[in-house]
């Protein structure tokens, strides 16, 4: 059994074909390299291949700095078939290869010339000579895709079965490129389906992984025959591979065939076809197999302990998936492998947190365990799936697992946070999860400094500060001049806390302010990037203060007209924000962060909470910890909720419609 913590994500396969793919595109810069030829030299040489006087005085053993001679040049610069006589018979050798490893012949099968071929040919080129790659002719017109020279050289003897230094035919070529008209002719000239590659690859194995349907349906007919169970040196199938890349149409011709496709049958990690499909997401593509094959495969565990739904729960980005295989009462959601993980486990490790949620919704018990299968011998180590979220730094889990509670219960329905339960000794961040938080602030700070116009880069040597007019978790806000305006400077601590950071809000703060623009939203005037210990924003500075002050401490009367301008001056800046390309939420709109002008103005204020719309579902997912995804509404706009209005601490609530809930202020 292995161990499920060391699943590689690459099978030897996958290393294989990345290097077979490497290699083509080598190989064809390499024929691209030696069609290059300067401009010059190619006048010149051209003006040869077009005179006949030119022809006659020219040097027969010239060389090109790349080791084309005339019969290479021949063949790329406009030469003829009489030139390939004359030359030929003058005794320059057609199996000369150039520096890049190919002849004449090479150069004219990629170049298209059937004409010159036919020359070559009857000239005495040797139609199976190898060059770089162990490539013949005929590989080197299918990776090209050249129906008509291809025939040619099958006419003139070509071996339809020849094999490449990878093992590869022109018919593993052509199904590999997806060349539909090559492969008719190969098939037609007799080319085997079933010969294998270096890692026991058909040409059927490659068409089902490509996703080229006709292909594969041409490698399959009557007069074709390929064996459709035939495996590589990994034990798949090709069923394995259209299931893994998501081919839909080439699964389901497979199964409805009456060829006997076996569907549940196993490669060499234990992985039926309908593994596969689920470690990738492919949905369709699994509920083709369970509908056409039934539900064999469902309760079949590969060598890392996990069946499909652990592997829809590794995946973990696929709900939907998850659902289905549930549906189908085979698994159940708290299904332990053999070494005691569960999908949930699953899940945990590999960060999917919305699947977390969804899975402890619907009864997934986060109190089961698994065991190390790396462990000497006589020692036991079971993990909860909390231990292996926290080991892997996936802190927002961690907390949710810690806090989660059913709608039904009162308290957390776990032992996390009971005494000497994992929770008593699980300390946030975690030891990788305070490397990635380090990792990507540093990234974030990178970003913005490329990303923000140069006119927004401040230095701190360019800012005054004045007095104190706020403060914050995040730090303090100064009166202050900037570039000859009297400005509000509010200044960032670059401390970390938990997994949401100081550096993280600014970072954000920043990235939305230098976006905007509109008389009803605080402008920004720029922000110190240079050093965390240096981090500041700075905004345009309103005199009259906030909405708070006036009616709370100075305890103002604000009669109709002026309670309107305010309102009106409030609904235009956030419709501003909520109707930008990118939308902006505010997500802190309260009679703090409304300030007032002189002449009885608003403009909306303090973006440190504010989200672009994209970020905004997995922000709540960390919010509020507890809430069935389910119960959540579905919603793209925050809101805020006065403290007399319940469930305040489990984070701002979402509503369908981009309203204020209240003009009141709270009360101090």
């Amino acid at each position: 059994m292995g161990n499920y913590k060391s699943r590689p994500t690459q099978t030897c396969t996958d290393e294989w074909k990345k290097k077979v793919s490497e290699s083509y595109v080598i190989i064809i810069e390499r024929l691209e390299d030696d069609l290059q030829v300067e401009e010059k030299e190619l006048a010149e040489l051209r003006h040869i291949f077009s005179s006949d006087d030119a022809f006659s005085k020219v040097n027969l053993n010239y060389r090109t700095e790349n080791g084309l001679s005339l019969l290479h040049l021949c063949c790329i610069c406009g030469g003829n078939k009489s030139h390939i006589r004359t030359l030929m018979l003058k005794g320059l050798r057609p199996s000369r290869l150039t520096r890049n490893g190919f002849t004449a012949l090479h150069l004219a099968v990629y170049k298209d010339s059937a004409e010159l071929i036919t020359s070559l040919l009857h000239s005495g080129a040797d139609i199976q000579q190898v060059g770089y790659g162990g490539l013949t002719a005929l590989h080197i017109a299918t990776i090209a895709g050249h129906l008509e020279v291809a025939d040619v050289l099958l006419q003139h003897g070509a071996n339809v079965n020849v094999q490449d230094a990878v093992f590869f035919t022109p018919l593993h070529i052509a199904a590999y490129y997806g060349h539909e008209q090559v492969t008719r002719l190969l098939l037609k000239f007799g080319a085997d389906v079933n010969v294998s590659g270096e890692v026991g690859d058909r040409p059927l194995h490659l068409a089902s992984a490509k996703g080229f349907f006709n292909i594969a349906k041409l490698l399959m007919e009557e007069g074709s025959k390929a064996d459709v169970n035939a495996q590589d040196n990994e034990d798949h199938v090709p069923l394995h591979f259209c299931s893994r890349f998501g081919h839909h149409d080439i699964v389901k011709y497979l199964l409805q065939s009456d060829i006997e496709v076996q569907p549940h049958v196993v490669n060499i990690y234990g992985d039926t076809p309908l593994h596969l499909a689920c470690y990738n997401g492919k949905f369709e593509v699994a509920k083709e197999i369970i509908q056409i094959s039934g539900i064999e495969s469902l309760t079949k565990e590969n060598i890392f302990s996990e069946t499909p739904f652990h592997s829809a729960c590794t995946y973990g980005k696929s709900i939907d998936l998850v659902k289905f295989l549930l549906d189908q009462n085979v698994i159940s959601i708290n299904h332990q492998g053999r070494d005691g993980h569960t999908g949930l486990h699953s899940a945990c490790y590999h960060g999917h947190i919305r699947l977390v949620q969804f899975l402890l919704d619907n009864g997934a018990d986060m109190n089961l365990v698994a065991c190390d299968p790396s462990r000497s011998s006589g020692e036991k180590d079971e993990q909860t799936c909390l231990m292996w979220a926290y080991e892997k730094g996936h802190d927002p889990i961690v907390t949710l697992l810690k806090h989660y509670k059913r709608p039904q219960d009162e308290l957390p329905c776990n032992e996390y946070s009971q005494p000497g339960g994992d929770g008593s000794y699980v300390s946030l961040p975690s030891p990788l999860g305070k490397i990635k938080s380090m990792t990507k602030e540093k990234a974030d700070v990178l970003l913005l400094r490329a990303g923000l116009p140069s006119h927004f880069h401040l230095q701190l040597s360019e800012i005054e500060f004045h007095e104190i007019i706020g403060s914050g978790s995040f730090g303090k806000v100064y009166k202050g001049r900037c570039r000859n305006k009297i400005v509000a400077i509010k200044r960032y601590r670059a401390n970390t806390y938990c997994s949401k950071s100081d550096v993280d809000m600014f970072c954000r703060e920043v990235s939305i302010l230098c976006r905007l623009n509109h008389p009803c939203v605080i402008q920004f005037v720029g922000a110190c990037l240079n050093d965390p210990s240096q981090f500041a924003i700075v905004t345009q500075y309103i005199s009259g203060g906030s909405l708070f002050s006036l009616l709370h401490e100075q305890k103002r009367i604000l009669d109709l007209q002026s309670k309107l301008i305010i309102a009106v001056d409030v609904a235009k800046g956030m419709e501003y924000l909520h109707n930008l390309t990118q939308p902006i939420i505010h997500r802190d709109l309260n009679s703090h962060n409304i300030l007032l002008c002189e002449d009885g103005h608003a403009v909306v204020a303090d973006f440190g909470e504010s989200r672009f719309l994209q970020s905004l579902d997995e922000d709540n997912m960390t919010k509020q910890p507890g809430i069935p995804s389910t119960h959540r509404p579905k919603s793209k706009f925050i809101v805020w909720k006065p403290p007399a209005l319940p469930n305040l601490a489990q984070g701002p609530s979402v509503t369908s419609s981009p309203t204020v809930s209240s003009l009141k202020s709270p009360t101090p």
